[in-house]
């Protein structure tokens, strides 16, 4: 196996018409970029996974380990974006290289096996779908009918034997669409597989559909008692007591996973967290995994959560920014979709006796195919 997969996610999407570019929107419950990374990674078919994009948005690859992805910058036209990469990647002596746009998300794994499978015998391999509009083709004044049935809509991942492809690209001084268009200047024979409907395109803000949202409410209360650990959003907190409850009582989390159970449907926590032996000092954060894991199986994705803890102490303004950072790793959320607020209720009853700790979550869902 000496594969390796480039994509090129450098492009500013000009036709996207938003401010910063498609590769970075939120898709299907994740950045769409991460899309392909993802599916590059649980492939398990390359020794390397290269990814060119700006120095700007290195950022929003930090949730990767070192040893998955290599970092290219990208350059200023694709051309550029595609030799710098394949530049980088030289010294591991490649024998197939993949160059995927960071802008095609929906591709199966089938495809890439397939791609390396007919590189065994073909020097460039690349995948495409016929139209199903009417097409025509102008000449002067003149408007001409194709057979669409021979025009072919070329995708990516295009697959190519490293060696071929980069003795064309370093030669290559015009902007090019794609890395098949050196081989078809230079009258290199390309063998065309059909490629797969759904992996269309991300162009336009539209083709980035959200369908039907769904909201859900969850609310939780603990008394404060000495001489406990005190946990708020999977976060031990230095105070002098801690909350009571047959689990270690972190109202946050309580609150989320209800919150999640009610814009799903799914009754209440005590459903599937009753008050029996098998669940007694369990901690919050593995309650709230199994949750978790089944929503996003059930292909829902998490638009943001708003957050009320009520209580007088300790000072929610100490604590914000990590049990944030707390939530968003046992979520898998960006930290910009969660928003935490500390409310008192003036000294009245339990809560304002400092007697007891209460919160109140909102959260918003999305459903897609």
């Amino acid at each position: 196996m000496n594969n390796y997969f480039i994509i090129l996610g450098a492009g500013k999407g000009h036709r996207f018409s938003q401010k910063k570019p498609k590769q970075y929107f939120n898709y299907k419950g994740k950045i769409l970029i991460h899309h392909s990374i993802d599916k590059a990674i649980d492939s398990k078919l390359f020794k390397k996974i290269i990814v060119v994009a700006s120095k700007k948005y290195k950022k929003e690859f930090k949730k990767y380990k070192k040893n998955q992805l290599l970092f290219v910058s990208g350059g200023k036209e694709r051309k550029d974006s595609s030799l710098n990469a394949l530049k980088k990647i030289k010294k591991f002596k490649p024998q197939n290289v993949l160059i995927h746009d960071a802008a095609r998300p929906n591709f199966s794994i089938r495809l890439l096996k397939n791609l390396i499978e007919k590189l065994k015998n073909n020097i460039a391999v690349v995948p495409f779908v016929n139209s199903t509009d009417s097409i025509k083709y102008r000449i002067n004044t003149r408007h001409i009918n194709l057979d669409r049935d021979k025009v072919y809509l070329t995708q990516t991942p295009q697959a190519f034997r490293y060696k071929n492809l980069y003795k064309l690209a370093i030669k290559q001084k015009k902007n090019i669409s794609d890395e098949a268009s050196l081989f078809l200047s230079s009258n290199q024979k390309i063998k065309f597989i059909y490629g797969e409907n759904q992996n269309n395109k991300i162009t336009f803000s539209y083709d980035i559909k959200n369908l039907k949202s769904y909201y859900g409410v969850g609310f939780d209360i603990h008394k404060l008692i000495k001489n406990k650990k005190l946990y708020l959003g999977g976060l031990k907190i230095p105070f002098h007591s801690g909350l009571k409850g047959h689990s270690d009582g972190d109202v946050i989390l309580h609150a989320i996973i209800d919150a999640i159970l009610g814009a799903t449907r799914k009754k209440d926590i005590g459903t599937y967290f009753p008050n029996i032996k098998k669940f007694k000092n369990i901690r919050s954060p593995k309650m709230l995994k199994p949750i978790i894991e089944n929503l996003y199986k059930s292909n829902f994705s998490i638009n943001n959560l708003d957050i009320n803890l009520i209580c007088e102490q300790p000072k929610v303004s100490k604590f914000r920014e990590k049990i944030i950072n707390s939530i968003s790793k046992l979520t898998s959320l960006n930290k910009n979709q969660i928003n935490l607020k500390g409310k008192t209720v003036e000294k009245l009853g339990l809560i304002g006796n400092e007697k007891a700790i209460a919160c109140e979550v909102i959260i918003s869902i999305t459903k897609y195919d």
